[in-house]
């Protein structure tokens, strides 16, 4: 598993932000493929019970 660290000057570019407050990796997720619709996808996936509460 390949564990890319994000420049902390580039952590807010992958922050998220839920009713409990702001939060970003300080290391990529996951792989670089496909990196913008597998975030989405694990964002939806992960907070589907709290949206649209």
């Amino acid at each position: 598993y390949n564990q890319i660290e994000v420049s902390p000057g580039d952590q807010f570019k992958i922050a998220f932000t839920i009713p409990w407050g702001t939060f970003s990796y300080s290391r990529m997720p996951f792989g670089l493929t496909n990196a913008g619709a597998t975030f989405q996808w694990v964002m939806e996936f992960t907070f589907k019970g709290m949206m649209g509460k």
